[in-house]
């Protein structure tokens, strides 16, 4: 056995020192490394190393390493393992610490130690070869007999595992190919043994008392392995003569046993799921999928971590409401009442509810629609969809999509991922546990997208009524129907919605209120709110609608209430100290005096006279109710109005006109100044302005330059080129709010006619509308809004696109009341309209009116007014619509007959 062979481990060898486990040869150990030494032995041999011998050391079982490197070697065991280390791993916390993985060459015995610090290296003899053994006659001639029956029993139990497992297949096919000298150890590692049994294999050099240590091993081993089949043979039989017996049980069963026996079923989850499952109503589809987890389920034992994860999800699909479903409240009168009380104008979204209504109650089967309010924040998007459900009598879900950025929340995650989890969708049907509820997709236009998708595209399929019916979420993997679901969705603008997903919804405006109507909505609906808030009552506070009307137009500039709303919760505050302070005084007042007579008298009028000398305000009674709220306690209490109405002050020079502007918090009143000076004919704009405004003020700017003349416009030189050595700058106010859009065309004219011209605009007027090259006056949008932010800045007139008149329509009728219209088809209109007495044109040379026969196409004796003569070739008649060009004969001037080109008029 001590031959010298080919391949040998080192002489010298660093020792690593276990107290648990024992590794032998042929075998595979982790073994933990936190001692002082063993620690050294790691850092210094084996993670600096680089050459194979740095990776051999020597285990020594049975001896533990001393705590600190003061201690002294115990004795160490007299035969190791020379091992191989195969993996090294590491951490710093809790405590510095290794875990070797090492594998086991052959034995070695210690002849002396050389060194005990930093870790200990001895001087060893090998006591096994490394190579193969060899597998010849003369070998097993030896061991005879010993070798044979150790064979016969490693063979017999390995055939007693199931072969099924890789594992065991494999050792079967090493018993055939791996010499029997190398199989004591190896089966020794394998089968269940005490380290005390591992030590004395270890300490067994000769392989003849190897083999007798280890037959008795292996015999144990055959016997446990036939006990636990037989155990698990009769444990068999009895769960099927349970399962016979239970069915006998529940037919031939005794009065008062049954409940017992179902109290028992319900103890256990996993029955009662069954059972619900059952007794569930999914469609076929679904039932098959939970059919088959279940069954996986009861084949999983329950450490494992996907036996939580199953039954979960046979939960959620139980809890899901597949075929539950509310009655629709279908009484249109009664919803119209409804809707009236809890909500001031807002006509079109009533009007849409109740439309619903109507075609519900005439056919059963409707899908539900997918709404989409828009407008400024603070109008009651939210709080109509609230409504809405009360008025049908559905549940109502809210799902706030501001800043999603993932589509897993929209579609759930894959349930092979970690913690996954159903969407925003199936989780809200599980919590109103009906399949028809009202879904309110709220702030839908502020969805973000990332690396884990677009939730935007994701919301397609649900916002589809031709595809909703089947949704499916990805951690269900099961077809949903969404079709009876009711989608509300609110944003502040479209700009920012895909098009193909606003393309699925219908698009319902919600505008900012008129004043008329924020006074309304407050005496109705914020005012005793508040009030019922702060605990008083009317008797206690009046606020008269003169008072709310400076509220809204000196302290809130908005579209919607929500400032609106909060300048009355600071009233009630203020007027609640009021109402505390004077409880206190009335206690005070009538709580009884201690003391009577002259003394007492005495002691109060020192009391009360410094209070009336130094507050003269601070009123001995309580004050009178109820509190009345004028501008004066406005004053006191919000303090100084934070807005003015200062259009007459802004257009008291030339070069200022008034424009209006559209915002997703509303319309907006927008100022646009010009001023000129000595330059080199340059144009600057200022204000944060966009490319299509910057493109508007060039229209304007060249419009101008083609007319001056004829509105006798000339620059500080007197020269009708407006920009020959005069630069222009046109600036647009509130300059840290981008600014861009077409509308401001008209504007920005009539700011530079000001200029040019000397002359005010009339302060009381407002424009908006597109402009072209050739002076015509284009539609925008907006046109509600636009006219209710004028209505608001207190102005009288408002100049709009012709083609915009048809929007005055949706202007309440008390707005269009308030103010006068002006429609232009051109610029000439528009400048007329904005300043006093109109904008004057040059007279050009008198016009000739001739009769011209003409005779084109059937055309005869049709009389036009014409100019005269543009150039040599011949006469240009003015028409606008559409043109035709035609023989024309002159009667009464004697020009000779020419090619008339002329438009026709309106």
């Amino acid at each position: 056995m001590s031959s010298v062979s080919p391949i040998q481990i080192p002489s010298r060898l660093p020792l690593l020192l276990t107290h648990e486990g024992v590794l032998l040869p042929g075998s595979t150990m982790r073994t933990s490394v936190d001692s002082p030494r063993n620690l050294q032995l790691v850092r210094s041999r084996l993670l600096k190393g680089t050459s194979l011998q740095s990776t051999i050391l020597g285990v020594i079982p049975n001896t533990p390493d001393p705590a600190s490197d003061a201690q002294d070697l115990p004795p160490l065991h007299r035969i190791g393992t020379a091992a191989l280390a195969v993996q090294v791993v590491g951490s710093n916390w809790p405590k510095p610490h290794y875990t070797l993985l090492v594998t086991g060459l052959c034995r070695f015995q210690i002849v002396q130690v050389l060194k005990e610090k930093p870790y200990p290296v001895a001087e060893v003899e090998q006591l096994d070869r490394l190579e193969e053994f060899p597998s010849t006659c003369k070998t097993r001639a030896e061991l005879g007999e010993l070798s044979e029956q150790f064979y016969k029993y490693a063979v017999q139990l390995v055939d007693m595992l199931d072969m099924s497992v890789p594992a065991v297949a494999k050792l079967r096919r090493l018993l055939d190919s791996l010499p029997r000298e190398a199989l004591p150890d190896i089966l020794t590692a394998i089968i269940r043994t005490s380290d005390k049994e591992k030590l004395q294999i270890l300490d067994a050099v000769s392989l003849e008392e190897r083999f007798k240590m280890t037959i008795p091993l292996l015999v144990r081993q055959i016997e446990g392995l036939k006990l636990l089949q037989k155990t698990r043979k009769h444990k068999q039989d009895d769960e099927k003569r349970v399962i016979a017996i239970r069915p006998m049980r529940r037919v031939t069963h005794i009065p008062g046993t049954l409940e017992d026996e179902d109290e028992d079923e319900d103890n256990d989850d996993i029955i009662m799921l069954e059972k619900k499952i059952r007794a569930s109503s999914m469609p076929e589809q679904a039932h098959r999928v939970c059919v088959k987890e279940m069954k996986r389920l009861k084949k999983m034992p329950q450490s494992m971590p996907e036996y939580a994860l199953t039954r979960n999800y046979l939960e959620l699909m139980v809890e899901l409401p597949w075929n539950k479903s509310t009655t629709d409240r279908l009484d249109i009168r009664a919803a119209r009442v409804l809707l009236d009380n809890d909500h001031y104008a807002m006509e079109k979204l009533k009007k849409r509810v109740l439309e619903y209504l109507a075609v519900r109650q005439l056919k059963s089967s409707l899908k539900g629609p997918i709404l989409c309010f828009v407008g400024p924040p603070g109008v009651g998007k939210t709080s109509v969809g609230r409504s809405v459900a009360k008025t049908l009598g559905r549940e109502f879900h809210r799902i706030a999509l501001g800043g999603v950025c993932d589509q897993s929340d929209i579609r759930g995650h894959r349930r092979t991922y970690v913690g996954s989890m159903p969407g925003r969708i199936i989780n809200g049907l599980k919590t109103v546990g009906v399949n028809n509820p009202v879904f309110l997709l709220d702030e839908v236009d502020k969805l973000g997208k990332s690396l884990q998708g677009d939730p935007a595209a994701a919301l397609l399929e649900v916002l589809d009524p031709e595809q909703n019916h089947n949704f499916t979420d990805h951690y269900l993997n099961v077809a949903f129907d969404l079709s009876q679901v009711l989608f509300i969705a609110t944003a502040n603008t479209t700009a920012t919605i895909p098009p193909a997903l606003l393309d699925r919804m219908e698009i319902i405006q919600v505008p900012g209120y008129t004043q008329e109507e924020k006074i309304e909505i407050a005496h109705r609906h914020l005012i005793p709110k508040q009030l019922e808030q702060h605990g008083l009552t009317p008797q206690q506070i009046q606020i008269p609608q003169a008072t709310t009307l400076d509220i809204i137009t000196r302290y809130t500039r908005e579209a919607g209430v929500r400032s609106l709303d909060r300048k009355f919760g600071a009233i009630c505050r203020a007027v609640a100290v009021k109402v505390a302070e004077g409880q206190h005084k009335e206690a005070k007042l009538e709580r009884p005096d201690a003391t009577e007579g002259e003394g007492g008298r005495e002691h109060v009028l020192k009391d009360t006279e410094p209070e009336s000398i130094s507050a003269a305000t601070d009123l001995a009674l309580p004050p009178e109710m109820p509190i009345l709220i004028d501008f004066h306690a406005l004053k006191d209490i919000l303090g100084p109005p934070m807005y003015e109405m200062e259009v007459s002050e802004r257009l008291s020079q030339p070069g200022v006109a008034i424009g209006l502007a559209w915002t997703p918090l509303g319309g907006e009143i927008m100022f646009v100044e010009a001023s000129r000076m000595d330059g080199e004919g340059q144009l600057t704009l200022t204000g944060q302005l966009g490319d299509v405004m910057k493109e508007s003020a060039h229209l304007a700017i060249s419009w101008l330059r083609s007319n001056a003349k004829k509105y006798h416009l000339t620059n500080t030189s007197g020269s009708f080129d407006l920009l020959d050595n005069t630069d222009i700058h046109l600036h647009f106010p509130a300059g840290a709010v981008t600014k861009d859009g077409p509308s401001a065309g008209v504007t920005i004219v009539t700011c530079l006619a000001s200029l040019f011209s000397g002359r005010l605009v009339r302060s009381d007027v407002a424009m908006t509308g597109e402009i072209t090259l050739r002076g015509l006056v284009l539609p925008v949008g907006g046109m509600k809004d636009k006219v209710l932010a004028a209505h608001r800045a207190g102005l009288k007139c408002v100049v709009i696109p012709q083609r915009n008149e048809k929007d005055l329509e949706e202007v309440p009728g008390h707005v269009r009341q308030d103010l006068s219209f002006i429609t232009a088809s051109c610029l000439d209109d528009v400048l007329n309209a904005a300043f006093d007495g109109g904008f004057p044109v040059k007279t050009r040379p008198g016009v000739l009116n001739s009769k011209l026969t003409c005779k084109y196409k059937g055309l005869d004796k049709q009389k036009y007014s014409v100019l005269p003569p543009t150039n040599s070739s011949g006469w240009q008649a003015r028409r606008s619509l559409f043109s035709v060009k035609l023989k024309a004969t002159v009667l009464n001037t004697g020009q000779k007959t020419s090619d008339c080109h002329f438009n026709t008029w309106k």
